[in-house]
């Protein structure tokens, strides 16, 4: 799970809890987690206390994936499972798969699945652009994928690393490694499934180059603007397998008023857990 994140804080993504002796306790064989809500209480979530920590960008990519019940999704980088478990609270009957490198992740999201009662989730450990090996991702020629969605890591190979292992992979990418990510989860998806990705705005060009080379076409992109009259920071990028469709720049969304507090609007998708289209 990538981020450099929007500029409020992680925490603001969950409602933290005290101690609840009427939920399963935390896995014992990780590290220390914390205990919260995701969608305004609708989602019970565990993250590591210490590391990279849920960002916005997974509950608002859920909001912009299209899918419909019944369908399977594949969300690359899952980390802990904010977005998988964001997009099955709103789609009834959805099938879905997290890759993500770290093992402890993995264990956890599957945890998180689990304690979520979301039976029809699973998470797999493997290093994108490799896949793990599973009945879903059986490779070029049968593609058994209706979405694809991906936070990735979003700086360069040459910045400055992290002494955490787990932020680190998280955070940081080497060269081309954007590409491969978006090759590697376009070649999942049936005809016309989507793949969406959050980017910061500074990448969004070589995104829309690499879908189109794929190629993706139908691309959409979903700017997130800070607060009124601030540049956008953050932009969902989606592509679609097969369409031929151009380019469309949606009216996005405006994330806090002045005083700070979140608008309306975000406040339906953050809380509510509304699509970001109808």
């Amino acid at each position: 799970m990538g981020g450099a994140g929007i500029t409020v804080k992680p925490e603001h993504t969950e409602i933290r809890r005290g101690a609840d002796t009427t939920l399963p306790p935390a896995p014992t064989d990780l590290p220390p987690v914390t205990t919260g809500t995701l969608l305004g209480g609708k989602v019970l979530y565990r993250q590591f206390r210490t590391g990279n920590r849920t960002g916005l960008e997974p509950v608002l990519m859920a909001a912009f994936v299209p899918a419909r019940a019944g369908q399977t999704v594949v969300e690359g980088g899952c980390g802990a499972g904010a977005g998988l478990l964001c997009l099955a609270n709103r789609v009834p009957g959805l099938a879905g798969i997290g890759v993500e490198h770290d093992p402890a992740s993995t264990a956890l999201a599957q945890h998180n699945f689990l304690l979520n009662g979301r039976h029809d989730l699973r998470a797999r450990t493997s290093a994108i652009p490799a896949l793990p090996d599973d009945p879903v991702l059986s490779g070029p020629g049968i593609r058994r994928v209706d979405h694809a969605f991906a936070n990735p890591p979003w700086h360069g190979h040459d910045s400055s690393a992290s002494a955490h292992v787990r932020r680190d992979l998280a955070r940081r990418l080497p060269p081309g490694a954007l590409t491969q990510w978006i090759q590697a989860l376009a070649a999942q998806l049936r005809h016309h499934g989507t793949l969406t990705l959050a980017l910061p705005a500074n990448l969004l060009a070589a995104g829309v180059k690499a879908m189109e080379d794929v190629p993706l076409g139908r691309i959409r992109i979903f700017p997130f603007w800070p607060a009124r009259d601030r540049p956008a920071r953050i932009v969902l990028l989606q592509g679609c397998a097969n369409a031929r469709a151009g380019s469309e720049l949606l009216p996005g969304l405006v994330l806090h008023e002045a005083d700070g507090r979140f608008t309306a609007a975000a406040r339906l998708v953050l809380e509510n857990g509304a699509p970001l289209l109808p």
